[in-house]
């Protein structure tokens, strides 16, 4: 009787993870936007698909004998999409902006394909390269089938053995992988990767992972996996490859390493030589001014009746020096569809031209919370600033100088929301002593300030340090990201208005981007990675947790946890109480557990301000030409779904 109460116990429990964190996937309904296989599609629909049909210029290759049939490119089991509106055409040139190589986003955004990923309900977790998974051992096991016969874009198979690859030569190399990633790792214990047959893979952890799912459709994470053709990468990995012939590969390259040459070779932005999965690859040398991606003749998801995806030829990326140049090919009709750099404060210059550029705008929902203020808790330059820093009434005393109202109505266009509409719990959202962190404030916030000693000023009104020296705060500004320096201005003029002198240092997103690396900076205006309606806790955790070295207001103690405490500094009081209750989080088993431990972490959070946020959410303009079809007026542009990725983007198209 005891051991069958035992067996009992444990099939509710697994039972639960199932429920809970990885949804049967033989119930996925159209709405997610995709069935698993054709027989799925046609159990639920009752149609049926008898054909394979293929673009144009693929059928042309194949008639010249350098293509295999498209019944032959395509896998055993395709995944059939669910199309937005209707059946596509084939052909075109889908043409956006870009700043940088690594801007097109070519391996996330517009190449989503982890082996889960999220459906477009944004809720839904979904099969894709595995056709099914399972949870076995408690809840610690991951088990996942792989769809058979997909191809690399050059033909050759993608098996277990190209995620072998990606752990066995990537992550535990600890050249390539110097620290391993915290997010493959739970109970304080590295996964173990092993491979079952040619099509299966498991996952074992040392404790239950409940938002492992979430990371496997991340765009930091999981979208990594697939990127690793074992084929192709193996002739740079000394593990493949003898030594002289390798390091003559590297002097060739004129790189100083091997893992050198391995990184630039693995980087689908920058290699038009690396095979992938993805619907279009990347074709154009780096260095040119427009960068194209042609469609992948292998590719294996299939529309409703049969026709290999994606319906667009190509795409290109013309790269442009700003987010504003961006915007102005978007008025001139020169971008097809893209939300990427434009923003609210474009919005009128956008309406005012759609006929002229014979285009609409769709407004949707970004993803994230309006700019935040990150406080550098870890900042090394100066050591009485980095004590104020640190002190929760001088970072209130800021917050509550903010004049938000004034924000939206100038940069949101009052279209944004309160910020404590950000959280996704009641009994955060009418907590007065929450509330209250954000009102505009002025008496409160000179009261605060003068009560740490800062009541002293000089002859301009600014404030002095207890030493007599000026107090002066420095705003690190991309111009990257369109709204964070709209709002910098105007966040300098409040805090100089409370005394508080502030510098805005305005740099490029490359410099922008070396600059937060290197811990180099005081305060960084950015979003937050989750809004009113949208929180992942794989992915939006690092605004709130200090979990990553991204994590901006604490990079070092971010670092911490994310190398599993080899590298950075280790945080004490509620930062370390975070990290802690995110540890419980990721382990428990229970979705009610989940619910208090992440309202807890959230709260603890609002009441440290380490981030002062501006806004709970706000939306963001989607240009789209008038032939350009398939496209939902209402979504997400969510980095954690890899937006337009979640969409579907390989059956957008363009009518005739």
């Amino acid at each position: 009787m005891k051991r069958f109460i035992e067996r009992l116990a444990l099939v509710c429990l697994v039972i639960s993870l199932v429920l809970n964190l990885a949804p049967n996937v033989f119930s996925q309904q159209a709405s997610i936007g995709q069935y698993s296989t054709i027989e799925e599609y046609e159990r639920a629909t009752g149609k049926k698909i008898t054909k394979f049909s293929e673009s144009p210029m693929l059928a042309d290759l194949v008639k010249q004998g350098k293509l295999p049939s498209v019944e032959k490119r395509l896998p055993e089991e395709p995944i059939v999409i669910q199309l937005i509106e209707e059946v596509g055409k084939y052909g075109g040139t889908w043409r956006r902006a870009a700043l940088s190589p690594n801007d097109t986003r070519i391996r996330d955004r517009m190449g989503y394909e982890p082996l889960v990923k999220w459906g477009r309900d944004g809720k839904t977790m979904v099969p894709n390269l595995v056709k099914s998974w399972e949870l076995t051992n408690r809840g610690k096991t991951y088990v996942f089938y792989l769809r058979k016969g997909v191809k690399w874009s050059d033909g050759e198979p993608f098996t277990a053995d190209d995620i072998m690859f990606w752990y066995n030569d990537v992550i535990l190399n600890k050249e390539l992988t110097p620290l391993f990633p915290a997010w493959l790792a739970s109970g304080d214990k590295p996964v173990e990767v092993v491979k079952r047959d040619d099509y299966t893979v498991e996952f074992r952890f040392a404790a239950p992972y409940s938002i492992f799912l979430n990371y496997l459709a991340g765009p930091d994470t999981g979208v990594f996996i697939t990127n690793y053709p074992k084929h192709y990468l193996q002739k740079f990995h000394p593990k493949y490859t003898p030594k002289e012939k390798l390091d003559s590969l590297v002097k060739e390259a004129k790189f100083d390493s091997w893992f050198q040459l391995f990184a630039d070779k693995a980087n689908p932005n920058t290699n038009p030589e690396l095979p992938t999965i993805r619907p279009w690859v990347l074709k154009s040398n780096p260095t040119a001014t427009r960068l194209v991606a042609e469609r992948n003749p292998y590719y294996w998801k299939i529309d409703t009746v049969g026709n290999q995806l994606p319906y667009i030829d190509k795409v290109a990326f013309d790269i442009v020096q700003d987010t504003q140049m961006a915007v102005m090919k978007a008025v001139s009709g020169e971008l097809d569809m893209q939300g990427r750099h434009m923003s609210l404060a474009d919005y009128t210059l956008l309406m005012e031209n759609r006929t002229k550029g014979n285009y609409d705008v769709y407004l949707w929902n970004e993803g994230k919370a309006g700019t935040a203020l990150y406080i550098n808790q870890n900042y090394k330059g100066d050591e009485d600033i980095t004590k104020l820093f640190r002190n929760v009434k001088f970072r209130t005393a800021l917050s509550l100088a903010i004049n938000r109202d004034e924000i939206n109505a100038l940069v949101y266009l009052g279209q944004g929301r309160p910020c404590y509409v950000m959280f996704p719990f009641t009994s955060l959202q009418n907590d007065p002593n929450i509330r209250k962190l954000y009102e505009y404030n002025v008496a409160e916030a000179n009261r605060l300030l003068d009560s740490l000693r800062l009541n002293r000023r000089n002859k301009d009104g600014f404030r002095l340090l207890p030493n007599g020296k000026p107090l002066q705060v420095t705003l690190l500004v991309g111009l990257g990201y369109p709204m964070h320096p709209d709002v910098s201005e105007l966040v300098k003029t409040y805090w100089e208005k409370v005394g508080v002198k502030t510098a805005i240092d305005t740099v490029s997103q490359d410099l922008w981007w070396s600059r937060v690396q290197a811990n180099n900076y005081q305060i960084v205006p950015h979003y937050l990675e989750f809004c009113e309606g949208f929180l992942d806790m794989s992915y939006s955790s690092m605004s709130f947790i200090p979990c990553r070295a991204l994590t901006y207001f604490a990079p070092l103690w971010g670092l911490y946890y994310e190398s599993l405490g080899k590298n950075g500094e280790k945080p004490t009081g509620d930062a370390l109480r975070s990290q802690m209750l995110f540890d419980k989080l990721k382990t428990s088993t229970s979705k009610d557990e989940q619910d208090k431990l992440t309202e807890e972490l959230l709260r603890v959070w609002a009441q440290n301000l380490w981030a002062i946020p501006t806004a709970g959410s706000y939306k963001i303009p989607i240009v789209v030409k008038k032939n350009f079809k398939n496209v939902p007026k209402n979504a997400s542009l969510a980095y954690s779904y890899c937006s337009p990725g979640y969409l579907n983007p390989e059956q957008f198209f363009f009518e005739e």
